[in-house]
């Protein structure tokens, strides 16, 4: 019976120490949230603007020590990482996540906005924070580009019959789309381009928007749209990063679209690797 007060000082020094633990482990996670929502939006870095960005994906596997020097490709070997390209930013000072994120858009926005990077890990010790950002191998067998426009087509469906917010848009569930081969090949086209021309955008290297693209193509619908994305390996994890991405979400959502073709394209001497690109349309 007189364990009793002994073992409840320590459950209760326990759990303040937990509740600390928790509070620092927030910190990390606030700025990847933070730096996902800055990649949510279009930005203005370096003199530069940048495509509405679908978020990076939280990986523990690239939390590194936040303090100290780390061989980076070392590192992620160990971790078992299949790495192509990282990146690892490290800032000095900051006390919290919000801190953190004024330095990253003041001196780093250039790193969180390239396209190329789909994972992240923030660690922190004290004021030292390590934000490392990575791009795996290719893991995904893919089928040809027209199977795999298919299979965007039935997840984007699936996501249709769904009502959705999409940042601060509400949408009801929304009919689903027909594939259209002619969008198809507009988007066949764009996302090889892509790939080969080592870019990421709605305009292409001739200044060519996607409703001229369709219209080259044939399309004779009275409305157009598009969602470009790049790094994905697989058409579930490009859905997912357009449904967490406002713009991309309201795209996929819209009620007035009947009609899509996607396509995605793969070169290795590109940044990203691969890119994909969906063509919505209505006739």
């Amino acid at each position: 019976m007189r364990v009793l007060p002994s073992v409840l000082r320590l459950s209760g020094l326990g759990l303040a120490l937990a509740i600390a633990t928790a509070v620092q482990a927030s910190e990390p996670s606030q700025l990847i949230d933070s730096i996902n929502s800055y990649r949510s939006q279009a930005q203005r870095c370096g003199g530069q603007a940048s495509l509405e960005l679908p978020p990076l994906a939280s990986d523990p596997r690239l939390v590194l020590s936040a303090s100290g020097t780390v061989d980076l490709r070392e590192a992620l070997a160990q971790a078992t990482y299949p790495m192509v390209n990282v990146q690892a930013i490290t800032l000095n000072g900051p006390r919290d996540a919000q801190v953190a994120m004024q330095a990253v858009q003041e001196s780093f926005c250039h790193v969180v906005l390239d396209p190329q990077f789909v994972d992240i890990g923030v660690s922190q010790q004290g004021r030292d924070w390590r934000i490392v950002l990575a791009r795996p191998l290719l893991a995904g067998r893919l089928g040809d580009w027209q199977a795999e426009g298919q299979k965007l087509l039935q997840l984007i469906n699936a996501a249709r019959g769904q009502q959705r917010q999409c940042g601060t848009q509400a949408f009801a569930a929304t009919s689903p789309l027909a594939w259209n081969p002619t969008l198809a090949g507009a988007a066949e086209s764009h996302t090889r381009a892509m790939a080969n021309q080592n870019f990421l955008d709605h305009v292409d290297r001739d200044g060519r928007t996607p409703g001229d693209r369709a219209e080259l193509a044939g399309y004779a619908g009275q409305q157009t749209g598009e969602n470009i994305a790049a790094g994905q390996d697989t058409p579930r994890k490009v859905v997912d990063g357009w449904l967490a991405s406002p713009g991309h979400c309201a795209n996929l959502m819209n009620p007035q679209y009947s009609e899509l073709g996607a396509a995605y394209a793969v070169d290795p001497k590109s940044d990203a690797g691969i890119y994909w690109t969906a063509m919505f349309g209505a006739p």
